[in-house]
C-alpha cells in the first residue's frame, strides 16, 4: 500500500514537470521557419541583381537576336511603310557580304592585336616601377597615371582632335623647323592615331589593377630572392610577373572587349579626319549607321555577329591562359 500511495503522489509531479526547450511540435515549426528564413535571405539580396541583369542585359540580347531574324523590305518608290519578313539568315548573309562591315571587323582585330599588347606592356612596366623599392611619391604617380581614365572619353577625343588637326596641331608646328610632318589622318596612320588616344586613356587604369595585384606578393619571398643575390630585373621576371598573371589576363580580356566596342574616339575624330574615318570605321559605327538608315534588324545582326566573335575570342584567350598556368 505504501508503494502504491507513493506512486500516486509522484505521478502528478512527473506530469507537471516542464518540457525541455527545443522539443515538441512548436519548436520544430520554429526551427523550420528559421531555416526557411535563412534560405530566403540570400535570395532577397540576389533578386535585385537578377531583375536588373535580366532587364538590362538578357532582354536586349534576346530582342536583338530575335530582331535579326527578320529582313526589312521597302517598296521601290518608298511610298508605303516598310515591312518585316522572317528570313533567319538574310541579315547575316548581308553582313558577311558587306565590305564595309567586314573591313571594320578586320580593322578592329588589327587594332586589338597591336594596341592591347602595347598598352598592357606599358601598364605592366609602370606598375613594376611603382612597386620597386626605389620608387618615391607613389601616390602622386598612381594618381597621375589614373587621371587620363577619369577624363570622359569624348572630352579627351576632342582635345586630341586639336592635337591631330592639320591646321592647329602643335606637334606638327614643333616638327616644322625640322622639315617633318605627321599625317595623323592619312589612310595608313588614322587607326594608330585612334589607338594612341585609347592607350593614353587606359594605360593608367590597367596599371592600377596590376599594381594592386603586385601588393599581394609576399614580402618574405622578395626578401629571400634578394638575399640569394637576385637582381631587381630577375625578381620582376621570375616572381612578380608570374604572380600577377591573373590580373594581366583579366585586363587583357577587358581590353579585347573594349577594342570591339571602339566608338567614341573615331566618332569624335570623324568630322576633322578629311574622310579617313568613314561611317563604318568600326563595327559599332556600322551598326549605328544601319540604325540611322532605319534598318534595325540589320543593325541587330551586326551586333550579334560582333558579340559572338568577341565571346569566342575571350573564351579561347581564357583557355590559353589557363593552360599556361596549369603547365
Amino acid at each position: 500500500m505504501t508503494n502504491l500511495a507513493t506512486a500516486r503522489d509522484t505521478a502528478p509531479a512527473r506530469r507537471a514537470a516542464p518540457r525541455r526547450p527545443g522539443r515538441g511540435p512548436l519548436a520544430a515549426r520554429s526551427r523550420t521557419r528559421g531555416a526557411a528564413g535563412r534560405r530566403r535571405t540570400p535570395l532577397l539580396f540576389w533578386c535585385p541583381f537578377a531583375v536588373l541583369f535580366a532587364a538590362m542585359y538578357l532582354a536586349p540580347i534576346v530582342y536583338a537576336a530575335v530582331s535579326s531574324l527578320f529582313v526589312v523590305h521597302r517598296s521601290g518608290l518608298g511610298l508605303t511603310a516598310p515591312t518585316k519578313v522572317f528570313d533567319p539568315i538574310g541579315n547575316y548573309t548581308h553582313a558577311f557580304g558587306d565590305g564595309g562591315f567586314t573591313s571594320s571587323l578586320g580593322r578592329v582585330a588589327l587594332f586589338g592585336v597591336v594596341q592591347v599588347p602595347v598598352m598592357l606592356g606599358l601598364a605592366l612596366g609602370l606598375a613594376l616601377l611603382l612597386d620597386s623599392r626605389s620608387a618615391r611619391a607613389k601616390g602622386f604617380f598612381r594618381l597621375a597615371g589614373f587621371l587620363p581614365y577619369a577624363i570622359p572619353g569624348v572630352s579627351a577625343a576632342l582635345v586630341w582632335s586639336f592635337m591631330y588637326s592639320p591646321q592647329s596641331s602643335p606637334v606638327n608646328h614643333l616638327l616644322e623647323p625640322l622639315g617633318l610632318h605627321v599625317p595623323f589622318f592619312s589612310g595608313g596612320t588614322v587607326l594608330w592615331s585612334v589607338a594612341n588616344i585609347v592607350t593614353w586613356a587606359w594605360t593608367g587604369y590597367n596599371m592600377v589593377i596590376i599594381y594592386a595585384a603586385l601588393q599581394s606578393v609576399p614580402a618574405e619571398v622578395l626578401e629571400a630572392a634578394r638575399v640569394d643575390g637576385a637582381s631587381a630585373l630577375r625578381i620582376a621576371w621570375s616572381i612578380k610577373i608570374p604572380a600577377v598573371r591573373g590580373a594581366i589576363a583579366l585586363t587583357a580580356v577587358f581590353s579585347i572587349i573594349g577594342s570591339a566596342q571602339l566608338f567614341n574616339e573615331p566618332v569624335v575624330l570623324q568630322p576633322v579626319s578629311s574622310g579617313a574615318i568613314s561611317s563604318a570605321f568600326t563595327p559599332i559605327m556600322s551598326a549605328q549607321a544601319a540604325v540611322a538608315a532605319g534598318d534595325y534588324p540589320y543593325a541587330a545582326a551586326q551586333s550579334v555577329v560582333l558579340a559572338v566573335l568577341v565571346g569566342v575570342v575571350s573564351f579561347v584567350f581564357f583557355k590559353l591562359t589557363n593552360r599556361g598556368e596549369q603547365a
